[in-house]
Protein backbone atom coordinates (compact mmCIF):
# COMPACT_ATOMS: atom_id res chain seq x y z
CA UNK A 1 0.00 0.00 0.00
CA UNK A 2 1.97 3.01 -1.22
CA UNK A 3 1.58 6.07 0.99
CA UNK A 4 1.44 9.59 -0.46
CA UNK A 5 4.47 11.41 0.92
CA UNK A 6 4.69 14.96 2.24
CA UNK A 7 1.16 15.29 3.58
CA UNK A 8 1.53 15.99 7.27
CA UNK A 9 -1.15 15.49 9.85
CA UNK A 10 -2.96 12.68 11.56
CA UNK A 11 -4.22 10.95 8.40
CA UNK A 12 -2.45 8.50 6.12
CA UNK A 13 -3.21 8.95 2.42
CA UNK A 14 -2.55 5.80 0.40
CA UNK A 15 -3.42 3.59 -2.57
CA UNK A 16 -3.94 -0.13 -2.91
CA UNK A 17 -1.76 -1.68 -5.58
CA UNK A 18 -4.73 -3.36 -7.26
CA UNK A 19 -6.72 -0.09 -7.60
CA UNK A 20 -5.09 1.24 -10.76
CA UNK A 21 -7.94 -0.02 -12.93
CA UNK A 22 -10.32 2.43 -11.20
CA UNK A 23 -10.50 6.20 -11.72
CA UNK A 24 -8.01 8.25 -9.68
CA UNK A 25 -8.75 8.12 -5.96
CA UNK A 26 -7.11 8.01 -2.57
CA UNK A 27 -7.80 6.08 0.62
CA UNK A 28 -7.45 7.92 3.92
CA UNK A 29 -6.91 6.22 7.26
CA UNK A 30 -6.77 7.20 10.90
CA UNK A 31 -6.69 4.44 13.49
CA UNK A 32 -9.33 1.88 12.42
CA UNK A 33 -11.29 4.34 10.27
CA UNK A 34 -10.92 4.57 6.51
CA UNK A 35 -12.55 6.43 3.66
CA UNK A 36 -12.05 6.77 -0.07
CA UNK A 37 -12.20 9.96 -2.15
CA UNK A 38 -12.42 10.23 -5.92
CA UNK A 39 -9.99 12.89 -7.11
CA UNK A 40 -11.58 14.24 -10.33
CA UNK A 41 -13.78 15.80 -9.10
CA UNK A 42 -13.05 15.43 -5.39
CA UNK A 43 -15.97 13.46 -3.97
CA UNK A 44 -16.49 10.95 -1.19
CA UNK A 45 -16.69 7.42 -2.56
CA UNK A 46 -16.88 5.40 0.68
CA UNK A 47 -16.71 5.92 4.41
CA UNK A 48 -16.09 3.46 7.20
CA UNK A 49 -16.17 5.14 10.57
CA UNK A 50 -15.45 8.85 10.10
CA UNK A 51 -17.93 11.45 11.35
CA UNK A 52 -19.35 14.03 8.94
CA UNK A 53 -17.20 16.74 10.49
CA UNK A 54 -14.04 14.71 10.12
CA UNK A 55 -14.94 13.85 6.51
CA UNK A 56 -15.15 17.60 5.83
CA UNK A 57 -11.65 18.04 7.27
CA UNK A 58 -10.32 15.14 5.19
CA UNK A 59 -11.97 16.49 2.04
CA UNK A 60 -10.29 19.86 2.65
CA UNK A 61 -6.91 18.08 2.93
CA UNK A 62 -7.57 16.16 -0.27
CA UNK A 63 -8.50 19.38 -2.10
CA UNK A 64 -5.42 21.14 -0.72
CA UNK A 65 -3.14 18.29 -1.84
CA UNK A 66 -4.95 16.97 -4.93
CA UNK A 67 -2.07 17.74 -7.31
CA UNK A 68 0.43 15.92 -5.08
CA UNK A 69 -1.97 12.97 -4.69
CA UNK A 70 -2.60 12.76 -8.45
CA UNK A 71 1.13 12.86 -9.12
CA UNK A 72 1.69 9.99 -6.68
CA UNK A 73 -1.24 8.07 -8.22
CA UNK A 74 0.19 8.35 -11.73
CA UNK A 75 3.70 7.47 -10.57
CA UNK A 76 2.38 4.38 -8.80
CA UNK A 77 -0.03 3.24 -11.50
CA UNK A 78 2.32 3.72 -14.45
CA UNK A 79 5.06 1.70 -12.71
CA UNK A 80 2.89 -1.41 -12.91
Amino acid sequence: MPTVKNISGRYRFFFYSFDCNEPEHVHVQRENRVCKYWLIPVALARNDGFSAGELNQIRAEVVRNVERILEAWHEHCTER
